[in-house]
């Protein structure tokens, strides 16, 4: 690859829901770049930034991609960001390393959930944003219709860049508003002509180049009243007011096009050029001094010495880890050694690379700005800065969001629980999102994300790229007992087979405990040596294995308090052993008389929601056995607040989704146990034994 300046750079993250043609898009533009000499498809699954098996089998992004286009003297970085909800941390980790987020929508559909949530992402950490409405070539599509949907969900700072020639079938080309320049692009010959915008498009154009010149003045006072007096700006104006207000959030341009046909490429990669920020107007990095442990902001700069931040890792069986990173400042060079300032470890940087698609490009050196990648780093994950040892900071972690749906993995074939750990601990360094726990209890390993999709393609990454069938299932409710009232009981074991016999014999008082305490609290209250002192241990250590199986339905036992208060012995044939048994017949005897009942997880639970959909939420809530227990403004949504058993929302995630057309997210964590509802208590132990089976 050529030398670039950093203001000859421009990264752009490719954003918006799922569907709307971002991994398309990115395809055009590398096709009308001459990179590629064929147009990637999707249904095919012959496109360069969707590589991955699970992609090409599911027909969607699931990791994001990294697509360098060269022109002239520009480089420009496509990042292709999943829209898909479950794969918000590919969003996160795609926006830390761009300057502009262009956020991709499709003509016939409009604004949709991961629209707004792009917004909301680009709001979130700053970063400045753009609109391209896509597949203005198909049936319904409407450019005026998702333009007006944009300007009243996003405000006034979405102005039109680009106008389209023709709609539907007839969509031909694309008129730059701002040079009054019409583009249209003959299908059969794949040539871009340059015309007279068409007459009946004029006041159109006009109306919007005027949108344009209000929404830049705005952001100036210079231009502002250079535009009041005179009514008008340059075009050069236009296009550096455009960059200042883009890079400062105050504008979002909106393009547009059809990725598949490949019309209004050509005008989407100008205005790449002329409008979009370079990494110079870029936001500073939050990063933490090491030496002088102080808060500081890094401006991109190639001057400085090295400094990078690693915000993407692919787990390849084959060639190991890969990293991602971008330069922040100073330059990558190959072969130098830096320091892993996060771990306080050296790394050596051997062949550095750009990446297209699962292309490497090898590179001399990565000025800061931009993009490259490196394999087997030995100590370094995602998040993780690399620096020169002289510059030492440590740049802003990236907040993941929590998970909210769980599934146990189950290996399908015996013996080969150590291949499924060792495959999700190399699957944890490429997604940091997900989580793995060990449910000892119930002896299962339980992965944890952020929907049902993502728990999915978990577990078929585990069979294609580690070669180790897994089967997914609900994970146990940990169901817990105790009890409700006391018993006070004799628990005799006494046997007699010649020689030696067993006896034990003691008197436990079984009750709640009162102070909130989940352990088993023993009591010794014998007096008068009923009970000899060396088999009290025996008695408690008997209790504390009994406790981890109830009465009613083998769940653990919490919140018991027990008091030895009497019991006899036998000078020839009482032992520890004999004790320990007759501690476990007083412990069953016991729980029996003391009304057992069965205790339930209960989680807190805040959705966040548009207020259309609170009704049909809160009946669900309702449903689910929760109950509201506080609901407050959060922006322009609203925040409810409940708890509901775990049992009722272990399909939250997807069930949520649906009731809300995507546009509700929420959180949980565990707060109490509580107990079954006696109309429940049936249906939950049928299926505790239902599991067991």
């Amino acid at each position: 690859m050529k030398d670039y300046s950093i203001k000859n750079l421009r990264n752009v993250g490719l954003m918006g829901h799922n569907g709307t043609g971002k991994t398309s898009l990115a395809e055009s533009l590398l096709y009308y770049s001459k990179i590629t000499d064929r147009l990637g498809n999707i249904e095919d699954g012959t496109t360069v930034l969707d590589f991955d098996t699970e992609e090409k089998k599911r027909q969607f992004s699931i990791a994001l991609s990294v697509a360098p286009i060269e022109l002239d003297n520009v480089k420009i970085n496509l990042i292709d960001i999943p829209g898909y909800a479950d794969f918000q941390g590919e969003c996160i980790e795609g926006m830390r390393s761009v300057d502009v987020g262009m956020i991709v929508v499709s003509g016939v559909s409009g604004v949709k959930a991961g629209t707004e949530r792009a917004w909301e992402y680009c709001n979130k950490i700053k970063l400045p944003r753009t609109f391209f409405i896509n597949k203005l070539d198909r049936e319904n599509s409407d450019f005026n219709k998702v333009l007006a949907s944009l300007k009243e969900k996003f405000g006034i700072s979405v102005v039109p860049i680009q106008y389209p020639i023709g709609e539907e079938d007839n969509f031909k080309g694309v008129i730059n508003i701002i040079s009054k320049q019409a583009r249209v692009y003959d299908v059969k010959t794949k040539e871009i002509k340059i015309l007279d915008i068409p007459e009946e498009l004029q006041d159109e154009v006009e109306n919007c180049k005027k949108m344009i010149m209000e929404a830049v003045a705005e952001t100036d006072e210079v231009l502002l009243d250079k535009y009041f007096s005179e009514g008008e700006l340059s075009d050069e104006e236009i296009y550096k007011g455009l960059i200042s207000g883009c890079a400062n959030g105050d504008i979002a341009p909106v393009m547009c096009g059809s990725a598949t046909k490949v019309i209004g490429m050509d005008s989407l990669i100008d205005d790449i050029v002329e409008c979009f920020p370079s990494p110079e107007y870029a936001i500073p990095q939050k990063a933490v001094d090491v030496l002088k442990d102080e808060e500081v902001f890094v401006n991109l700069n190639q001057d400085k010495p090295f400094s990078a931040l690693v915000f993407k890792t692919i787990a390849d069986p084959f060639v190991g880890r890969i990293s991602f990173f971008r330069v922040i400042t100073g330059e990558a060079k190959d072969d130098m050694t830096v320091l892993n300032v996060n771990k306080d470890k050296n790394e050596k940087l051997s062949h550095i690379c750009f990446i297209r698609g699962k292309t490497q490009i090898p590179a001399k050196r990565i000025i800061a700005g931009d993009i490259g990648a490196i394999s087997k780093l030995q100590y370094t994950n995602t998040g993780d800065t690399l620096a020169s040892p002289d510059f030492k900071v440590i740049y802003d972690k990236m907040n993941f969001p929590k998970t909210v749906f769980s599934m146990a993995v189950i290996p399908q074939a015996k013996g080969d629980e150590e291949k499924i750990s060792q495959a999700l601990a190399k699957l944890k360094d490429e997604d940091p999102v997900f989580q793995i726990d060990r449910d000892v209890e119930n002896a299962e390993i339980v992965i944890s994300g952020l929907g049902e999709t993502h728990i999915n393609v978990i577990a078929s990454k585990i069979k294609s790229k580690f070669g180790v069938e897994a089967v997914l299932s609900l994970p146990k409710v940990p169901y817990k007992e105790t009890i409700k009232g006391f018993s006070d009981v004799q628990g005799k074991h006494k046997k007699q087979s010649g020689g030696h016999g067993q006896y034990g014999d003691v008197v436990i008082k079984f009750e709640r405990r009162t102070d909130g305490e989940e352990e088993l609290e023993f009591i010794d209250n014998v007096v008068g040596g009923a009970v000899p002192r060396n088999f009290i241990p025996a008695v408690e250590k008997g209790l504390r294995e009994c406790i981890t199986h109830g009465v009613l339905a083998g769940c653990p036992v919490i919140g018991l308090k027990a008091t030895l208060h009497d019991g006899s012995y036998h000078s020839v044939d009482s032992s520890e052993m004999a004790f320990k048994v007759a501690a476990s017949i007083a412990y069953k005897k016991g729980l029996e008389q003391a009304k057992p009942i069965l205790l339930e997880p209960i989680m807190k639970v805040e959705v966040i929601l548009p207020n259309e959909y609170m009704g049909d939420v809160i009946a669900d809530i309702n449903k689910k056995r929760g109950r509201v227990i506080g609901m407050e403004p959060e922006g322009d949504k609203q925040r409810v607040i409940s708890e509901i058993p775990l049992a009722e929302i272990r399909k939250y995630a997807t069930e949520l989704r649906s009731l809300t057309q995507g546009r509700g997210v929420f959180t949980k964590e565990f707060v109490r146990y509580e107990e079954v509802p006696e109309i429940e208590v049936a249906k939950a132990i049928e299926s505790i034994n239902e599991l067991r089976k």
